[in-house]
């Protein structure tokens, strides 16, 4: 026995090093493994700790945790395993195959928070892409009224949803405040976008899902991320504007905080964001979904692809120019608290005050300007800039924020031409006539929607700021 335990045997070389290599694994996973994920995850932590010194609102340990940890904290939670038990029981299934589903659920929502690839990559992105493609300016923002948000308080950013550059441009203006959390819908589920989403914090979410677990398990994730103090940032309209106007709010995420979040610890405080563009780069496919009533739009991988090809050899040209403006107005702050003190907490009270101070906010840029004053029926350039000098001082008057470029409505009117004469919208003629294409008008809707072309004066929004114009 002993003579056959200290024999020899002959393997096959490559049996030979397959037990080498697993035996390399093991020793590496038992011994080298952990404490070089140790002293990444402690230097992780030092430079959050550096980086929370200069934002505003200072990323939350909920954030920061792993992944797994996170799931496993959200399936065991008392209201995710009531909401197994209550599925359990009124679809016949057993409760561990309920567990299960919820906890595919669970895998399917929770993001991957990465703080360097949020603040190294997706940062500096948003910030290229911005400039590169729109001159972006701030419009509004009561500087005052931000700071004096209390500093244990949640925040919520609640935007309009105007275009898919919505999630880059306000991640680029938001950049020194704090790290935000979008709900990303089904569109995003693709690989590799989807592992660069969650490692931006996105968490996705089935927009159109029926089903009641789903339905709880996502709100509890949510309750719990705006219990432990995780900046949102959310579109209430829960998809893209088809025609323009700010629409009305689905009540599904906005529901999930209003009445789900205990507020005895922390305040929830609401910023309106309100954001317009001159050039909605997606913009035909939402007036041709807003014409046929179907929203799975007709754009694709393969457009998008097809479009930033040609954007980046039009630049390498040197012929590239920019889509006019992008501009944001932050609103002043909404406290969930104050509200619920003034019995305007119901959800549904909540959801009209929101998007009320976000259309009341929607900065009127060239283009939108220019496009109302065409289908009022100016035929030149002197009459959409009569149109608008007209307009301009009732909007002001009314508290809208109203850009003019360099502060002249004669620049404005010539930037707003130029960019319709661009796209081949307008032509203008010899004689100084302006003259509608074919398919304008459908175009030119779209984009004057956002313009305000009832007198102003004689419309009363909630109190806003002074407009900003430059």
């Amino acid at each position: 026995m002993v003579a056959a335990m200290f024999g020899t045997i002959t393997l096959p070389l490559w049996l030979f090093w397959l037990i080498l290599l697993f035996a390399a694994v093991t020793f590496a996973s038992h011994f080298f493994i952990p404490p070089v994920r140790w002293f990444l995850r402690r230097r992780m932590e030092r430079a959050v700790a550096e980086l929370n010194k200069r934002l505003e609102r200072p990323i939350q340990p909920f954030k920061l945790a792993r992944r797994h940890d996170m799931i496993q904290r959200l399936i065991y939670d008392p209201q995710v395993i009531a909401a197994v038990a209550h599925h359990a029981r009124e679809t016949g299934v057993r409760e561990d195959v309920a567990f299960s589903e919820a906890k595919r659920y669970a895998r399917e929502i929770v993001p991957s928070f990465s703080a360097s690839a949020y603040f190294t990559f997706a940062i500096r992105a948003a910030r290229f892409l911005s400039r590169q493609l729109f001159h972006v300016r701030l419009v509004r923002i009561d500087n005052d009224a931000l700071a004096g948000i209390d500093p244990e308080a949640t925040v919520v950013f609640v935007m309009n949803h105007r275009s898919n550059m919505d999630y880059v441009l306000v991640t680029y203006l938001a950049a020194e405040r704090s790290a935000l959390s979008y709900a990303v819908g089904e569109w995003a589920q693709i690989w590799p976008l989807s592992r660069l989403l969650r490692a931006m914090g996105a968490y996705f979410i089935r927009r159109r899902s029926r089903n009641t677990l789903y339905r709880r398990v996502l709100a509890r994730y949510v309750q719990l991320a705006i219990e432990n103090g995780v900046t949102q940032a959310m579109f209430p309209e829960g998809g893209l504007s088809l025609d323009g106007r700010v629409g009305e709010a689905k009540l599904g995420l906005l529901s999930y905080i209003v009445q789900g979040v205990d507020l005895s610890k922390r305040d929830v405080v609401f910023i309106p964001v309100s954001l317009n563009y001159d050039r909605v780069i997606e913009d035909r496919i939402l007036i041709e979904a807003g014409r046929t009533g179907n929203r799975r739009f007709r754009g694709s991988f393969l457009t998008g692809t097809a479009f930033a090809l040609r954007w980046l050899w039009r630049r390498v040209t040197l012929r590239a120019r920019r889509f006019g403006y992008a501009a944001v107005s932050f609103g002043r702050p909404v406290s969930l608290k104050e509200l619920r003190a003034s019995d305007r907490g119901e959800v549904t009270a909540v959801a009209t005050h929101l998007m009320n101070r976000i259309r009341e906010n929607v900065p009127i840029l060239p283009v939108p300007m220019v496009a109302a004053a065409l289908l009022d029926g100016a035929r030149s350039h002197d009459a959409v800039r009569d149109w608008i000098s007209g307009r301009v001082p009732a909007w002001i008057d009314a508290a809208y924020p109203v850009h003019l470029r360099r502060g002249s409505i004669e620049r404005t009117t010539d930037a707003g031409i130029d960019m319709l004469k661009l796209r081949r919208l307008v032509e203008e003629r010899e004689d100084g006539t302006l003259v509608l294409s074919e398919k304008s008008e459908s175009v030119l809707r779209f984009y004057a929607a956002s313009a305000p072309l009832i007198d102003a004066a004689l419309q009363e929004p909630e109190p806003a700021e002074t407009a900003v114009g430059s």
